[in-house]
């Protein structure tokens, strides 16, 4: 006997092993037994939260005192992040479009990657008091030099003409696993 107790592997994998050991069945028949015992295709759930951080009230606190201290004094307040990244290229996406009766827009079979054009890499930059988004859209990597550009894009265009008076700009980020802030100060 084995001590694997657990596996994960398709219907036809699991009828050539069991064929393999002196059994006749079918792939079909392996799917029906598994159901017959209460078995069924599921996706993970993301219900567990997992072990956090002995001090993590306390840096959302110390976030959000440092983020009201910026708003009330009518400094800029943002927040970065980005968003998930897109093939470029003629694919297959979720929604729909009217057009003429029985002319699809035909894409690609498969979504592999077209290393000519990349993928497009959105990255955000939400003014909490303007309740203003701005997003900016490379097809580059995920990198903090494209972050830092986001920034300075948005401050150019945006951030310099709704806050002329700042001294200081307060930026928020989520670093994946920890939360983050940057406050900045000077012209």
């Amino acid at each position: 006997m084995s001590p694997l107790r657990w596996t994960c592997k398709g219907l036809r994998r699991l009828a050539t092993e069991l064929r393999a050991m002196g059994h006749q069945i079918s792939h079909t028949v392996v799917g029906e037994l598994l159901k017959s015992q209460k078995f069924s295709l599921q996706a993970n759930s993301k219900t567990r939260e997992g072990d956090s951080h002995p001090d993590r009230d306390a840096q959302f606190t110390y976030i959000n005192a440092s983020v009201s201290r910026a708003l009330a004094a009518q400094q800029p307040v943002i927040s970065v992040d980005t968003k998930k990244k897109e093939l470029v290229g003629d694919f297959k996406n979720a929604g729909r479009e009217w057009r003429p009766q029985g002319e699809p827009e035909e894409v690609r079979v498969h979504d592999f990657l077209i290393k000519e054009l990349g993928r497009a890499v959105p990255y955000g930059v939400y003014d909490l008091a303007a309740n203003f988004g701005w997003v900016s859209v490379g097809i580059d990597h995920d990198t903090a030099e494209f972050a830092v550009q986001t920034i300075r894009s948005w401050w150019h265009t945006t951030g310099t003409k709704r806050y002329p008076e700042a001294r200081s700009l307060t930026i928020t980020a989520d670093g994946g696993a920890v939360s983050g802030i940057l406050c900045m100060g000077g012209g």
